[in-house]
């Protein structure tokens, strides 16, 4: 069984066909160190200047062959299948040998990955309220306010849509509420980067 390639996978790592072999095992070390820590933005422009070429270039082909790994992978085809995919879309038997050895090096990564992503729970629902604490026996007199906060998360994978909900509660102050709430959304302002973009579109294709 052949992999099934998006047009727009194919038109990146045709690009990466056109490669030495030796480019082709230096774009794979760069996948896996995506895959293991994100992007490298130096080495990214270094490669562009080497094959003079835009930075995007260099990312679109990462993003190729990470987005060839990760069908591989969820289809569990075959090595033979894979190096039949490889070779279709343009890739020489010297390249593909690379390719391959590098698929088979991080396949169980990969798979692991996967189940991770699927099974991890989501948010629900939130609910909160106020609370102040008036005094304490050390002090008499204070006014500490609390917020009280009870979050939802959902489980995938669960028939039974009330079993794979779980309630969290926990109390916090403001000062650390606002701490939170900066991370949440430093977190968010991530989630809409042009990188992230990219992720959800390769997850969004393979899905």
């Amino acid at each position: 069984m052949l992999l099934s390639v998006s047009t727009h996978h194919k038109k990146h790592l045709n690009v990466l066909s056109s490669q030495p072999k030796s480019v082709v095992a230096d774009f794979c070390k760069l996948t896996s160190q995506f895959l293991n820590s994100g992007p490298n933005k130096k080495r990214y422009t270094s490669a562009a200047e080497k094959l003079a070429v835009s930075v995007d270039v260099i990312e679109n082909c990462i993003y190729g062959l990470v987005h060839l790994v990760h069908l591989a992978s969820k289809q569990k085809i075959s090595d033979h299948d894979f190096e039949d995919s490889a070779l279709a879309l343009g890739f020489t038997e010297e390249q593909v040998s690379v390719i391959s050895q590098f698929y088979q090096s991080i396949k169980g990564d990969v798979e692991k990955l996967d189940d991770s992503v699927l099974n991890e729970p989501h948010y629900h629902d939130l609910q909160w309220r106020f609370e102040v604490q008036l005094s304490s026996r050390s002090l008499l007199e204070q006014v500490t306010p609390l917020v009280l906060m009870e979050l939802s998360l959902k489980s995938p994978n669960t028939n039974n849509s009330n079993l794979n909900i779980k309630r969290h509660l926990f109390q916090t102050d403001p000062t650390n509420l606002l701490h939170l709430t900066n991370e949440l959304d430093r977190a968010l302002n991530e989630s809409r980067s042009r990188y992230s973009r990219k992720v959800q579109n390769i997850i969004s294709n393979i899905q």
